[in-house]
C-alpha cells in the first residue's frame, strides 16, 4: 500500500499516461483504425476475424498483438524487474520507446502498416516498464484494470474500510492524463495528421533525459549502476536528441516544399 508517493513517480506516471493516450488516439484515428496501447479489444477483433475466416484481419491484428508483446519482452530484457526503483534503466527503455515512435511516424508517413506495429511495440515497452510500487499496480497505457482498482477502492471507502488515498489519487491522475492525452491526440490528428506523434515523441524523450540526469540527485534508495552505464545512457541521450532535432527539421523542410 502506498503511504507517500514520491513526486518523480507522480510526474512520471502522469506524463507517460498522457503520451500513451496521444499515441493511441492517433493510431486509432489513422488508416489502420486499431488501438495500439492495449490488447483486450484487439483480441476480441482477432477472435471475430477467426470466426469469419478473415485472413487479412487475422494477419494484421495478430501481428499487432505480437508487436505489443515484443515491446513488453524488450522492456523486461532492458530493465529486468517489474518493481519501480531508482537506478534501473528506465531512461534507456524510454529512449528505445521514443526511437520506436520515430520509426512509427516515418512509416505512417509512407502509409505503411508497419507504423502501427512500431507504435504498438512502443506502448508494450512502456506498459511493461513498471508493474508495481509498494504493492500497488501501475499501468500507463490502458485504463481497464486501473478503473477496476479505483472502483474497488471507492467501494471499500463507502463501506467504511480503510484505503490508500495516495494510491487512489495517483490512479485518478493517470486516468485523467490518459484521457487528456487522447483528446489532444484527436485534436492534433484532425489538424496535422500523424505529425501529432511529435508530441509523445518529445514527451518520452524529455522524460528519459530528465530521469537520467535528475534521478542521481533524488533521496530514495536506488540500485547501483553498472560501470559505464551512466556514460552509455548519456551518449544515448545525445544521439536520440540529435535524431529528434533532425526529424523535426526534415519534417519542416518537407512541409515548406
Amino acid at each position: 500500500m502506498i503511504t507517500k508517493l514520491p513526486k518523480w513517480i507522480l510526474w512520471g506516471g502522469a506524463v507517460l499516461a498522457f503520451s500513451a493516450g496521444c499515441v493511441n488516439t492517433t493510431a486509432l484515428m489513422g488508416f489502420a483504425n486499431l488501438s495500439v496501447s492495449h490488447v483486450t479489444g484487439n483480441v476480441s477483433l482477432f477472435a471475430a476475424a477467426i470466426a469469419h475466416s478473415d485472413a487479412r484481419s487475422i494477419l494484421y491484428i495478430g501481428t499487432l498483438l505480437l508487436s505489443f508483446l515484443a515491446g513488453a519482452i524488450l522492456s523486461g530484457f532492458v530493465i529486468g524487474q517489474t518493481s519501480l526503483k531508482l537506478g534501473r534503466r528506465y531512461g534507456r527503455a524510454l529512449y528505445l520507446e521514443a526511437a520506436l515512435l520515430l520509426v512509427s511516424y516515418w512509416l505512417y508517413q509512407q502509409h505503411d502498416y508497419l507504423g502501427q506495429l512500431a507504435a504498438a511495440m512502443a506502448c508494450g515497452l512502456q506498459n511493461a516498464m513498471v508493474a508495481t510500487y509498494s504493492g500497488a499496480v501501475i499501468r500507463t497505457t490502458h485504463l481497464t484494470g486501473l478503473t477496476s482498482d479505483m472502483g474497488a477502492a471507492i467501494g471499500n471507502w463507502l463501506a467504511g474500510r480503510s484505503i490508500s488515498k495516495p494510491t487512489l489519487g495517483f490512479q485518478a491522475i493517470i486516468w485523467y492524463c490518459f484521457c487528456g492525452g487522447s483528446a489532444v491526440g484527436a485534436f492534433l490528428f484532425a489538424k496535422v495528421s500523424y505529425d501529432a506523434l511529435f508530441v509523445p515523441i518529445a514527451i518520452v524523450s524529455t522524460a528519459a533525459f530528465v530521469y537520467n540526469y535528475v534521478s542521481d540527485h533524488l533521496p530514495e534508495v536506488r540500485e547501483p549502476k553498472k560501470i559505464g552505464a551512466y556514460h552509455n545512457d548519456k551518449r544515448l541521450s545525445y544521439l536520440l536528441l540529435a535524431v529528434l532535432v533532425f526529424a523535426c527539421l526534415f519534417r519542416c523542410r518537407i512541409a515548406s516544399c
